[in-house]
């Protein structure tokens, strides 16, 4: 049995720890920092981190990683179309790979960064997706290097999997996403129901991940391109009839960013 946690780092980011109780072997994604780590590591006698997961090469990911794998000697996974320090393990769509006796496949999902990988353990009772800075809770990442299109593509994608896959994704923005998606669809009771519940968890200091796919499509406005209510309001905002899925996304990013 694997427990996941949330290391904070930074000002919102989070590594994800994996915790392997029956070994007290541990394994981290996305490590920006080293610190939150190993304070973890010296807090927990025995243990041993065995393994890094990388999504894409910001810094606010990988600055850590350097310092982690001298420090434990950890393999590290990341993706071959970045650059990633201390990899040891090049990664490409549709690669698989085993952490703490998990099955992972390898998406990649570009958009935010061109070379941006998640990882996807299919679990039927629990199917875990860590997916960086492309979904976010209730939004997604910025087009850093991508296209729209390409970003559309890769959320689609995450968003095929089944309804109650845990997203974990990197930042503590869920708030700031829901206030957008209440400004995209104010008559959405999901998203008024979903911002008064995180309003609550973030007032008492409770972190908001991780979410799932289930309610992300009833609340996410940038999975939610095909409906109706979305539609109009891209229109509304750009003044054009947007034809495809792609150019209301391409609408709702452009929104988002100067929201």
């Amino acid at each position: 049995m694997i427990q996941i946690d949330a290391l904070p780092a930074f000002t919102d980011n989070y590594i994800w720890l994996l915790q392997d109780a029956s070994s007290k072997r541990c394994a981290v994604v996305d490590p920006g920092d080293a610190e939150p780590v190993l304070a973890w590591l010296n807090q927990h006698p025995g243990w041993q981190l065995t393994d890094i997961l990388v999504t894409h090469h910001h810094n606010d990911h990988v600055g850590g990683v350097a310092q982690l794998k001298a420090f434990s000697g950890a393999r590290v996974y990341g993706p071959a179309a970045e650059t990633i320090p201390a990899r040891d393990v090049a990664l490409n769509d549709n690669d698989t790979l085993t952490v703490l006796g998990l099955d992972f496949s390898v998406f990649a999902i570009p958009g935010h960064t061109l070379g941006h990988i998640a990882f996807y353990h299919n679990d039927p009772h629990a199917p875990i997706l860590f997916c960086g800075d492309t979904l976010f809770a209730a939004g997604c990442g910025r087009l850093f290097e991508g296209t729209p299109a390409q970003m559309h593509h890769s959320l689609s994608r995450m968003a095929a999997l089944p309804d109650n896959t845990l997203v974990y994704c990197a930042h503590e923005y869920t708030l700031s996403n829901l206030r957008f998606a209440q400004a995209v669809e104010p008559a959405n009771l999901d998203i008024a129901e979903r911002f008064a519940e995180v309003s609550r968890w973030r007032s008492e200091n409770r972190i908001s991940l991780p979410s799932n796919l289930a309610l992300e499509r009833l609340t996410n406005p940038f999975i939610r391109t095909h409906e109706s209510a979305v539609k109009e309001k891209a229109d509304e905002r750009t003044g054009t009839d947007n034809q495809s899925p792609t150019a209301i996304f391409a609408s709702l990013r452009a929104w988002k960013d100067k929201f």
